[in-house]
């Protein structure tokens, strides 16, 4: 509840604190045990027996008597205990236990146990020095049915004593835990050590149990939800502070102790406290409110804990820091240590952010975009690709708008168009698809965070632009394949033949991901004799004999034979090839010069090799440029929409002469010198043809090269590939997707497939997974995505600058990353999310690259999915950089910044491995931590998209 001059409804601590009937467990059943680390009897006759094993004698062994000594002695036993396991805990209570197997009486005889210095193989007669008094017992025990009572062995515990006042074992053991000397030595010796009859045996296994809980440590990702998103921010200056656009914010940080809890171990009883002020007009603070979280009951080790204030006052200015309190109930009683309070946070209260701004359609000479008024009233207008002109203009009730953003709903909003001024007119909007379309723009007003208010929706619909004159999708999944082309235009359907069994068959590994086929030709057959499988229309689809385009989605699988994917044959040759060719190790596109035995082919090679087992665009151009001149035509082909190779005249022929195909479109064949050949082997999907030529520039072509599906706008993301390192088990992460990719395995060392919620645990220093890449064309768009948790510990101590590899694919000749996710260490101190791509050269050398930076610390020892995208299609300054990167993190998307764009072909080959990467020359940059799955898909996903198949999908 809002209360005057800024403050909030105040709950003191008290009021929140545990009540008589809340329990607070501590680690105890069973305590802690540490064995000793070094351990020793020394003797008053110089013998020392280091490290000994099984039982040996404490206090005065004479000659004399019914037991045989060798000679006359006195003996002790040293232990001397570590730190490692209760370093970091706030220790309650303490017990020493020692076994005693034999007792030289039955009586009861006194064994005092004492705080020593500190011991070492050398150390002999009469041992170190002694600092203080732990305990004493009085007891028998060993000597079995020689007493009456018998006296079995037993356990003897040296625990203090309240009406004992010098005992001070627990007091010691708590000053070891904290820090304030690095070994503790313990000396077991008989109280008298002149009385014979105290002579006792014990075991070597002694040890120390210790009660404790955690101690609490300064909480970490401490800050403020500003808005309705899901970052965090802290702001250290009143004068600059976090705007925060709601009136019931949320306060947030991790609980921590001092010790991260490793397996089973107890992860303590935590509350986080905080302590929230409000500025008041006189220029002073004063409380607002102190509350504690959960206000009953507790949580666990690396909690994040939040807390919604319940309103807070308009233009005021707050801040607020938090603690973490660690709580126990021990016999009976209740108690509790704090940590320390982290920095303060500064935010201010300003919920009124912009209206949605006004938007109009401009109309230059006659051309652009009208707004849809309703269902009956939206006339389209232009073809896809016209650039259209808007108007925007802040609601009539803001009066401090500094700016717009706007993007469409075909595009994802990480790309939106940033302008400045209060009205701004914007003469670059480009749909890229027929339909309704969408234009979405937000203003803002506040400079610094770019605090965007409502979104304005403008609706207007798009024309039909020139189409393609046939489609074949293979989305059947079974007979004919439809052609989809052009309505009203004649249709082509396709038949799958099998001239031997089990060479053209239907595959639901299509382009378009779920419930998509493809075309598989001969993919189980392993006989090149019998791999004829294909598919044909009766008739010609198109006229080849003028300009015409094809295209078509192909994941080849074997790359030991030419490969023809689409060919128009005649009665000798074919009118043109699209194929794979081994001896150029990439694709090919060719024109016969004429129907005839001794036709010649006019062809143009792609520059980059070609990736079996990855889904690739291809395409084929002819142009006649609509004239009567054949000299001037030309062929031309294109790899993931750029083009690649030469623009090849048909001059290079003197026998030339444009023709037509008289037979039927192939799909995975072609003909030459009159016989069918070069059969295909994989799969063929999204077959296009055009009968016209298409430019790089051309929308169709772009759209084709994207599968942008004409349905929603979206690109088609089929998934490739998906490790789940959560239901795997052994030595390798499984691969759950449809398609033929393989595990990836352990290493050697340093990585654990625990399963469950832990999943893959990865040390930091050797552990991690790979296996042989590629698993997708990186020349075209793709996205990547790990679910990760991030040992914090680990990270902690390693120098500003180092990368922690998360994801990645290696460059073919090695030392650096062709694309990576990963996590690097700023210089001041904090860890930033990346996504990258960087190509290489021939010799290994960089020659290019691009990256995206999260803009907030990563969150540790929490599981953050981290997604990459690389747009092909995206360029940043009209072409000239080839494709652009950028990152998610959870559903986020990260503002890109200057280097995000992609100069480069780069296609990587080598290990693909999560848990270690390469950089700067050097495989290695291993991650602490932990993976529970990594994704890859082909296609590069919208904002929306990741929101639904990749955080929505685990």
């Amino acid at each position: 509840m809002q209360v005057a001059d800024g403050s909030v409804s105040v709950v003191p601590d008290q009021e929140l604190l545990r009540g008589e009937d809340t329990v607070f467990p501590v680690y105890i059943d069973p305590p802690i045990g540490t064995g000793a680390s070094e351990k020793s009897v020394i003797s008053s006759d110089g013998d020392r027996w280091w490290n000994f094993d099984g039982d040996y004698g404490v206090g005065r062994c004479y000659r004399v008597g019914p037991w045989y000594c060798d000679a006359d002695h006195t003996n002790r036993m040293l232990f001397e205990f570590a730190p490692t396991k209760i370093s970091g805990m706030h220790v309650l209570d303490a017990t020493f236990r020692a076994y005693e197997t034999w007792s030289f009486s039955c009586s009861p005889h006194e064994i005092e146990l004492v705080r020593t210095g500190n011991m070492s193989e050398a150390t002999r007669w009469p041992g170190p020095s002694e600092l203080d008094h732990m305990g004493d017992q009085n007891v028998s025990a060993g000597r079995g049915d020689n007493c009456s009572p018998g006296q079995p062995d037993k356990w003897i515990e040296f625990h203090d004593n309240p009406a004992e006042t010098d005992e001070n074992l627990t007091a010691t053991v708590k000053n070891f835990a904290d820090g304030k000397f690095s070994r503790l030595t313990l000396m077991l010796k008989a109280k008298n050590e002149g009385d014979p009859d105290a002579w006792k045996r014990f075991e070597d296994n002694a040890d120390l149990q210790v009660i404790y809980v955690p101690k609490p440590y300064l909480p970490n990702n401490v800050g403020v939800l500003p808005g309705y998103g899901n970052t965090q921010f802290c702001d250290k200056s009143v004068s600059d502070p976090t705007i925060v656009t709601r009136k019931d914010p949320t306060i947030r940080g991790m609980v921590q102790t001092q010790q991260q809890p490793q397996g089973n171990e107890f992860r303590g009883s935590l509350r986080a406290l905080f302590n929230t002020e409000y500025l008041k007009s006189d220029g002073t603070w004063a409380d607002a409110f102190t509350v504690n979280v959960p206000s009953a009951g507790s949580v666990p080790d690396d909690t994040v804990v939040p807390f919604a204030i319940d309103g807070v006052a308009e233009g005021a200015t707050y801040r607020f820091n938090m603690l973490t309190e660690s709580y126990w109930t021990h016999n009976g009683q209740n108690g509790k240590i704090s940590s320390g309070r982290s920095a303060w946070c500064y935010f201010k209260v300003d919920t009124l952010g912009p209206e949605e701004p006004d938007v109009t359609a401009n109309l230059v000479d006659g051309r652009g975009y009208v707004e849809c008024v309703d269902a009956n009233n939206c006339p389209a207008r232009e073809a896809p690709g016209t650039p259209g002109s808007f108007t925007f203009k802040p609601d009539s009730a803001d009066t401090d708008v500094k700016g717009y953003r706007w993007w469409l709903s075909s595009d994802n909003s990480a790309g939106a168009k940033k302008v400045t001024g209060a009205t701004v007119t914007v003469t670059d909007v480009v749909p890229l698809l027929s339909g309704d379309q969408r234009l979405f723009v937000q203003a803002y007003d506040i400079t610094d965070r770019e605090r965007y208010g409502a979104t304005a929706e403008f609706k207007f619909r798009v024309g039909i632009g020139e189409q393609e004159t046939g489609r074949w999708r293979f989305a059947e999944g079974t007979g004919t394949a439809e052609d989809t082309g052009v309505e009203g235009s004649i249709r082509h359907d396709a038949t799958l033949y099998q001239p031997q069994p089990n060479t053209a068959t239907w595959s639901p590994r299509g382009r378009r991901g779920d419930s998509d086929w493809s075309l598989a030709l001969n993919e189980s057959v392993t006989d090149p004799a019998k791999q004829v499988g294909y598919a044909a229309t009766s008739t010609a689809a198109f006229n080849t004999q003028e300009s015409f385009t094809v295209s078509a989605w192909v994941y080849l699988t074997d790359t030991t034979a030419n490969r023809a994917v689409l060919s128009a044959p005649g009665t000798h040759d074919s009118a043109f090839t699209l194929l794979y060719s081994p001896t150029k190790k990439t694709w090919v596109f060719k024109r016969g010069s004429k129907d005839a035995a001794d036709a010649v082919n006019i062809e143009t090679v792609a520059d980059q090799p070609a990736t079996a087992g990855v889904w690739t665009h291809v395409a084929g151009v002819f142009d006649t440029k609509n004239d009567t001149n054949t000299a001037n035509d030309t062929i031309e082909l294109f790899v993931n929409g750029r083009a690649q190779g030469a623009v090849v005249a048909s001059s290079k022929s003197s026998t030339y002469s444009p023709w037509k195909s008289s037979n039927g479109l192939q799909f995975g064949r072609t003909k030459t010198k009159g016989a069918f050949t070069q059969y295909y082997r994989g799969n063929i999907d999204e077959v296009a043809v055009w009968q016209r030529a298409l430019k790089a520039s051309d929308i169709e072509l772009r759209t084709d090269a994207e599968a942008i599906q004409s349905a929603d706008g979206n690109p088609a993301v089929p998934l490739i590939a998906h490790w789940d390192a959560v239901s795997s088990s052994g030595t390798e992460l499984t691969n759950r997707s449809a398609y033929p990719v393989g595990p990836l395995k352990l290493s050697t060392s340093g990585a654990s497939l625990v399963g469950g919620d832990e999943g893959l645990v990865l040390d930091g220093t050797a552990g991690y997974v790979a296996a042989a890449g590629p698993v997708i064309d990186e020349t075209a768009s793709f996205t990547v995505s790990a679910n990760v948790t991030l040992d914090g510990a680990k990270l902690i101590a390693k120098n500003p600058g180092y990368r922690a590899y998360v994801f990645g694919q290696a460059t073919p000749a090695g030392g650096e990353s062709s694309w990576a996710l990963w996590v690097e260490k700023t210089a001041g101190g904090g860890y930033l999310w990346k996504f990258g791509r960087t190509a290489t050269d021939g010799t290994g050398q960089v020659i290019g690259s691009g990256q995206v930076a999260s803009e907030f610390a990563a969150d540790m020892d929490i599981p953050v999915q981290v997604t990459g995208v690389f747009n092909a299609a995206k360029s940043a300054d009209n072409g000239a950089t080839y494709g652009a990167t950028s990152l998610l993190v959870n559903k986020q998307p990260m503002t890109a910044d200057a280097d995000y764009s992609f100069s480069e072909l780069m296609q990587g080959s080598g290990a693909l491995a999560a848990g270690r990467g390469s950089a700067d020359g050097t495989t290695a940059h291993y991650l602490p931590g932990s993976l529970h799955s990594l994704r890859v898909w082909a296609g590069a996903m919208n904002d929306g998209q990741v929101g639904e198949k990749v955080v929505g999908a685990p």
